[in-house]
């Protein structure tokens, strides 16, 4: 779009705006939690972004300079921040003033890709696979998840009592009284076309311009518009007139937004206060003999069973539990604690049991449970009690999924992440499963002293104060290998890298590169360890990017190597001012000669390493 094209679209909006017409995307934010999202957007702060955004700003709002935080992450360089917001659902969508500009300040090409990537429908409506989900039950026929069927005239509809109760008032309290009742005659004097449209807004579809009227039709328009008023009024759903007055096609599609994410709180509200508040717990030995009749007031199908865990280490010998292959067919559903998928650091003794009444019709976003329900496997039976099904996670992590399953949110504590990610891995929940890798990934990149500056050398008269590490970077990778999680993978050899010296001499470092080099068949002795070329190259990063600050990076060579300058740093580091230790036990005289220092000894002990293994890579 041209400059005078964009300019005249931007007089448009504002006018717009301004009459009330129309939502700004991108409003103007001075709250303190939106200026620590835009800090970190500039500085590069994955963890700090991640944390922002989990406290529920609007990443698409403006700082007092009128830069939103994409364009403050593109045009700082910061690939991986830039990805995050992405996914967060931050708008770049081509044609529009921000959009555009968010392209324009790109700092280099490989960001501008990945802004191109996300179109409208990627980064604009996180929502929309839950609404598209939530409509496509309308006509779904197998497997057979509606509780109550509505009929007008000749037409009936197959419905869920759950969404009827959590969209509607007037079925909230019909159902509260009559739990039990499984057929509803409507009124025959509205047009079967009018309960269509309302039906489609009660299940989150869009609403056809058309209103699903044709040729053949043989009511009119404005006969089905006054079926609608008296459906508006009796199920009490007045905003749906919202959505049929809009003209403008960005009017309409704000107000479907808008209405999308109503729909969603108001089923977020429904899931807390019915599906949550009812959950059970008991001794696991009696887990079974739970018997929860199918006319319950909370019209739940099935039952799903987590059970509590003690943290306890593999004892010697003990089988580590093992994933599900995600590559091959999915031949049958591993149910119960044989179907664990989860982090194979610990072992765990069951001590009670949560059973989470829920509904089907939401499970069956999960493939697993699509393939279950569709089975003739027991778990897919109606029988008079409700099914439980045992799944292989803490009750924690189940309540994560099915947070998930419900609204689409995932608040995931990094303790929890892993067990998340392989919970998700399980249940063939992919979108579930990036957000744990991406919550996993921004460990370790946060500001102070995980920085890479701060990590380049040991100051002598500070003692330095070891980080906590709420995740098990070994786990990490092994699960970024056995879920072919690549992201991961790229993210645990940057961890490694960033701080090499505190695990290059540990035995579990040195068994990782053994496993490393184990996953190439038929290695021959020159192949290349993967992970080790891969913290090969995130270590010369780690150093270029100080050489760089230090003017420096031009006396390194082509191959990263920086030996010229190791004699004449030596001469520096007798001088008695300097106190700054290198990885070798000496005083180096500044940074930059400890930087030149640390990453020679760095790259011996990963030669000294091979050596001692036996591998040439």
């Amino acid at each position: 779009m041209r400059k005078d094209e964009l300019e005249i679209q931007l007089k448009d909006e504002h006018q717009l705006i301004q009459d009330g017409k129309l939502r700004d995307d991108s409003p103007l934010d001075f709250s303190t939690d939106f200026e620590k999202l835009c800090t970190a957007c500039r500085n590069g702060d994955l963890k700090g972004c991640q944390e922002a955004i989990a406290t529920g700003v609007n990443i698409n709002a403006r700082d007092v300079f009128d830069y939103t935080p994409l364009i403050l992450a593109s045009l700082c360089g910061h690939f991986e921040v830039v990805q995050l917001l992405l996914e967060s659902g931050a708008l770049c969508e081509r044609d529009t003033f921000q959009g555009e500009r968010c392209l324009y300040n790109a700092l280099n090409g490989r960001i501008k890709n990945l802004l191109l990537q996300y179109d409208y429908s990627k980064s604009t409506d996180p929502l929309q696979p839950l609404a598209s989900h939530i409509t496509a039950l309308l006509t779904l026929e197998t497997p057979k998840t509606s509780d109550i069927t509505l009929t007008a005239s000749s037409h009936s509809w197959n419905l869920h009592k759950f969404i009827l109760s959590a969209r509607s008032p007037y079925f909230s309290k019909k159902l509260e009284g009559a739990p039990e009742t499984a057929l509803w005659k409507l009124a025959s004097s509205i047009p079967p076309e009018a309960f269509q449209i309302a039906l489609r807004y009660l299940y989150l579809g869009d609403i056809p311009s058309d209103l699903g009227l044709n040729e053949s039709s043989v009511i009119t328009e404005e006969e089905v518009f006054k079926g609608i008023e008296k459906v508006v009024k009796q199920l009490e759903i007045e905003s749906l007139w919202d959505i049929l007055a809009g003209s403008n096609r960005r009017i309409v599609r704000q107000r479907y937004q808008d209405e999308v994410t109503r729909g969603r709180d108001q089923i977020q509200k429904w899931y807390e206060t019915n599906v949550l508040r009812h959950k059970v717990t008991v001794d696991t030995r009696k887990a079974h003999e739970v018997k929860w009749t199918r006319d319950n007031g909370i019209f739940a199908d099935v039952l799903l069973r987590a059970d509590e865990e003690s943290d306890e280490e593999l004892q010697s010998g003990e089988e580590t539990p093992v994933a599900r292959n995600t590559l091959g067919p999915l031949n049958g559903i591993p149910i119960g604690p044989l179907a664990k998928s989860r982090s194979p650091s610990r072992s765990r003794t069951p001590k009670n049991s949560i059973l989470f009444p829920v509904h089907r019709a939401m499970l069956l976003r999960s493939e697993y449970f699509q393939t279950m329900f569709n089975s003739s496997f027991q778990e897919a039976q109606i029988t008079e009690y409700l099914q439980i099904v045992n799944i292989g996670c803490s009750p924690a992590v189940l309540e994560i999924v099915l947070n998930f399953l419900y609204t689409e949110q995932a608040d995931i504590p990094i303790e929890l992440a892993l067990d998340v990610l392989f919970a998700a891995d399980m249940l063939f929940i992919e979108k579930l499963k990036t957000k744990a890798a991406t919550i996993i990934s921004t460990v370790g990149y946060g500001s102070g002293s995980s920085t890479i500056a701060a990590r380049t050398y040991v100051d002598v008269d500070k003692e330095a104060e070891p980080d906590v590490e709420p995740i098990n970077i070994y786990d990490v990778i092994r699960a970024g290998w056995l879920l072919k999680v690549q992201r991961l993978e790229e993210f645990g050899a940057r961890y490694l890298a960033m701080r090499l010296e505190e695990y290059i001499d540990e035995e579990d470092f040195e068994e990782l590169i053994k496993e490393s080099a184990a996953r190439i068949e038929s290695r021959q002795e020159t192949d290349t360890i993967e992970l080790l070329d891969d913290i090969r190259y995130e270590l010369s990063e780690r150093f270029r990017l100080r050489f760089e600050d230090a003017g420096l990076e031009e006396i390194m060579d082509e191959n990263g190597e920086i030996s010229n300058m190791i004699p004449e740093t030596r001469d520096q580091l007798d001088a008695p001012n300097y106190q700054i230790r290198t990885l070798d036990g000496e005083i180096a005289g500044d940074e930059s000669a400890a930087d030149a220092v640390n990453y020679q000894v760095l790259l011996g002990k990963i030669d000294a390493l091979l050596e001692r293994l036996k591998l040439d890579a």
